[in-house]
């Protein structure tokens, strides 16, 4: 394991320049295609099941950390989603989660590097229901690929996770679930038993541009210890060239979580978009 508060500096300068490059191609975005291209984009990105290719690179920045609520946690999460055609009436939608972490408030001073990798794979229906519900479900698997004790849970994990959600003219609601027993893994580490619960709500504005709203719940059952960050993001779809991308922007709130975790934090994505 490698610990050092030289990281420090190191790591601050990319988050300035995350943030830099957040802000100015929101403000400089070209969203001058036809309009039902954007609200199309706009529409499949609020839609974890669409039939969309997407890699988002999501930046969260998190503050007052740490026993004394002075640390910083920062985590690029890597997060391609790609669909599947199965058959005729099925696909077979694959979302993994590659985090890259750095923590400063650490008992031995700093810690960066690759965390536990998340990947969920879900069997939807290529039409809705009769009642609008789009769903999917199937299994999750976290593999213990932390290069540090303090970045994963050192154990293999796997369980069940399925979405569900429904579209409405410029409304997305909905949300996506999962639940993970660790199945393998060192003696010495503390079993795994986590339910995620993730709410979500979208609202499109128009031209490309959206706000959403969501709780990224965690209950570790092993400790009876709720997280409970709240998000409220603003995104906007723009090209750059032929590619389809998006920026967003946002906040979060912490209602809940264990002894050290943070109490506020940022976010901005930037994700590439492939449509088919």
């Amino acid at each position: 394991m490698v610990r050092t508060n030289s990281l420090v500096y190191k790591f601050k300068k990319p988050y300035i320049r995350t943030l830099s490059l957040a802000l100015f191609l929101a403000l400089n975005a070209n969203t001058a295609w036809s309009e039902p291209s954007a609200e199309d984009l706009s529409q499949q990105l609020a839609n974890p099941l669409a039939r969309l290719i997407s890699v988002p690179f999501q930046n969260n920045l998190d503050f007052r950390a740490g026993p004394d609520q002075k640390g910083f946690a920062y985590s690029l999460n890597i997060q391609p989603v790609i669909p599947f055609s199965l058959n005729e009436n099925w696909n077979i939608i694959s979302r993994t989660i590659i985090p890259i972490a750095y923590r400063d408030y650490m008992p031995d001073g700093s810690v960066s590097g690759l965390g536990d990798i998340n990947a969920s794979f879900f069997l939807s229906p290529k039409q809705s229901a009769p009642s609008g519900i789009i769903w999917g479900a199937g299994p999750v698997f976290l593999l213990p690929t932390a290069t540090d004790d303090y970045l994963g849970g050192g154990k293999l994990g796997l369980g069940p996770t399925a979405v569900a959600l429904i579209q409405r003219h410029d409304w997305t609601v909905g949300a996506l679930g999962n639940h993970i027993w660790s199945v393998s893994g060192s003696s010495n580490r503390q079993d795994i038993s986590s339910t995620m619960l993730q709410p979500f709500v979208s609202y499109n504005l128009g031209h490309g541009r959206s706000v959403s709203l969501s709780l990224d719940s965690t209950y570790n059952w092993e400790a009876s210890q709720w997280t409970l960050p709240i998000n409220l993001d603003a995104t906007q779809v723009f090209k750059i060239k032929d590619q389809a991308m998006s920026i967003q922007v946002g906040g979060r709130y912490y209602a809940d979580g264990p002894e050290g975790s943070a109490k506020w934090g940022l976010r901005t994505t930037l994700t590439f978009m492939f449509p088919e």
